[in-house]
């Protein structure tokens, strides 16, 4: 009796093992967010907003509001959990893990290091939660990514910069220097390799730096210390990764009596930046029209939240972990030219926000009303 009474209980805890694995099972596979529940839009449920920093303009008066409209409009019962790293890494993997003990059942990052993000992200996905990379492709196990042709860009820098330096004399005349992005940012070393792909072996570079954090302070102190070793006289150029540093090496050139000020060119069409190209400090900047790159990632968020297939666009793109849908946007070079028909046609600035008194004859030759 004992002997069938203990193979009985054996057989009775195996079932019981095998209903527990199984009901683990069902949960990893029902549609969208952890614990087996079943997301959907008209229920509502948390979303997770995760952006990198707010020295740059772009983060806070378009990245996070548009992110937020275009989500209600889709999901009007859906409630977002926001967070700026303010560029600590430290500070943006803290910010997943209170998000997710929040609730959010997927995330749209921006991550600060795409590198150190990435146990966050396999933490996100180990729960169920999706995760949506935006702007920076983040490494491991995403869902989808949303951005724009980051090579591509620097292709265009390194056009627009060419151009500028070669207006006068050739290319090869004097030294340019080179001010690239946040080396733990996925996008600077294609904005570096698309700029090189125009420019090696068309100019002389007098120096060139990998700038921590998008610093404009410490792109300042950068060209300072290529004034110094290059000479004030034999730079003819400064090429930038974005405008916040273009504008760091242009307060460099001035404090050290640099004139004429040479061609400087930056990325992100801010509104300091736009500002400078009316009045001929600075040459250009990248005009990158974020409302379609909210937009998608807002409908990838959404869609694989519940279990639904984003048929948005047919591009793909390899993070190294995976293979995902992707929205590349196209960027467009801003010069003073064509000012009124980019950032100002689309509305990403007002005439008000650009033309203050001490621009209105500049906005004028320029055609903006």
């Amino acid at each position: 009796m004992r002997t069938y009474l203990r193979r009985g209980l054996a057989v009775a805890a195996v079932a019981v093992i095998a209903i527990g694995v199984a009901g683990c099972g069902k949960a990893k596979q029902a549609g969208g967010g952890s614990g087996g529940e079943k997301l959907s839009v008209d229920k509502g449920f948390k979303i997770g907003i995760l952006l990198p920093e707010s020295k740059t303009a772009r983060y806070e008066k378009f990245d996070h509001p548009f992110l937020a409209a275009d989500i209600k409009k889709l999901c009007p019962k859906c409630t977002i959990e926001y967070r700026n790293a303010n560029q600590d890494a430290d500070t943006q993997r803290q910010q997943v893990d209170a998000v997710l003990a929040a609730g959010a059942k997927v995330l749209i990052l921006d991550s600060v290091d795409y590198k150190s993000i990435k146990s966050s992200v396999q933490k996100a996905h180990d729960q169920g939660v999706k995760v949506i990379a935006y702007d920076r492709l983040a490494q491991g196990p995403i869902s989808g990514y949303s951005s724009f042709n980051n090579v591509d860009i620097g292709k265009q820098q390194g056009e627009a910069f060419l151009k500028a330096i070669s207006a006068k004399g050739s290319p090869k005349r004097g030294k340019v220097i080179l001010v690239n992005g946040s080396p733990d940012d996925p996008n600077a070393p294609d904005f570096k390799k698309g700029m090189h792909s125009v420019l090696d072996g068309k100019v002389n570079v007098g120096a060139e730096y990998d700038t921590q954090d998008w610093s404009p302070d410490q792109a300042r102190q950068e060209v300072a210390g290529a004034i110094s070793k290059v000479g004030a006289k034999n730079i003819i150029g400064v090429y930038a990764a974005n405008d916040g540093m273009a504008g760091g090496a242009i307060s460099a050139l001035k404090a050290a009596n640099v004139t004429p000020l040479p061609p400087v060119t930056g990325q992100d069409a801010e509104l300091a930046g736009i500002q400078r190209i009316l009045t001929g400090e600075q040459y250009a900047t990248i005009y990158k029209s974020i409302k379609p790159q909210a937009q998608a990632a807002a409908e990838m968020a959404v869609d694989v939240a519940t279990g639904k297939k984003w048929t948005g666009s047919s591009d793909k793109v390899n993070n190294g972990t995976v293979s995902v849908p992707a929205k590349i946007v196209p960027a467009t070079t801003v010069t003073f030219d064509n000012i009124e028909s980019t950032v100002v046609k689309d509305g990403y600035w007002k005439p008000s926000e650009i033309c203050t008194a001490k621009y209105k004859a500049d906005c004028t030759k320029a055609g903006i009303k």
